[in-house]
């Protein structure tokens, strides 16, 4: 290979690894917006070139979406908003969780035949910063991004299609419920070693384990969601 060939490829994996790097870094949160490229650009120390070609790469796995006239943001591109809308006045938390039980389970299952090392990695660093969550906001926002990484970790655009509908419904869903009287979850939230289980398994091919984890992990949200009952 030609040395200037070797030497751009060389840079434009380092701005990816570098852009990787200063998402993984930002409040997780579908709404938040990059900053200009000229911005990022001095931020990284990388060209204009080598950075927009790390941020098509991150599109195109769906950890980025851009609106022309409004800028580049972390997180999949919403659904839209009136279609969410109507779905979630025409169900209830029941429903969603039932979906969830039948469709994510399937996905981690798929998730553990088809992760790649970025994708076991990425689901590595959602777990770390949900137990560094300093409020309820930032930790549920961390678990979403867990949830969809599982999703994209089946490298099938149908399924994470699908899982990005149901979430943007289950999300827009009024729960009934009171958050606990607490800043942020505890450390021992049942969560964290649930998901855990689901990294695991995904990491070591076990498509059975995955499967299961995901599925005990959903009934145990679901047994958290219940309210507690009258005396």
């Amino acid at each position: 290979m030609d040395q200037h060939v070797k030497a751009a490829a060389g840079s434009y994996h380092a701005a990816l690894t570098q852009l990787r790097a200063f998402i993984a870094q930002k409040e997780v949160d579908s709404d938040s917006r990059l900053p200009p490229e000229r911005e990022l650009c001095e931020k990284l120390g990388v060209s204009r070139g080598e950075l927009r070609k790390a941020l098509a790469i991150l599109e195109s796995e769906g950890h980025l979406w851009r609106h022309v006239g409004r800028g580049t943001f972390i997180g999949q591109r919403p659904i839209d908003e009136s279609d969410v809308r109507t779905l979630s006045k025409q169900t209830n938390p029941g429903e969603v969780m039932r979906a969830r039980l039948l469709i994510e389970p399937a996905i981690a299952r798929e998730a553990a035949m088809n992760a790649t090392a970025a994708d076991i990695e990425e689901m590595r660093v959602c777990l770390r910063q949900a137990r560094q969550a300093g409020t309820w906001r930032q930790y549920e926002n961390c678990d979403n991004r867990f949830h969809r990484s599982v999703a994209q970790a089946t490298r099938n655009s149908l399924l994470v299609g699908l899982f990005d509908s149901l979430n943007a419904v289950r999300r827009a869903v009024v729960w009934g419920r009171l958050r606990e009287d607490t800043k942020a979850p505890s450390p021992d939230h049942h969560s964290f070693q649930e998901h855990e289980r689901i990294v695991r398994a995904v990491e070591a091919r076990d498509l059975d384990e995955a499967g299961r984890a995901m599925r005990q992990h959903l009934e145990s949200v679901e047994a958290h969601l219940r309210p507690p009952p009258e005396h």
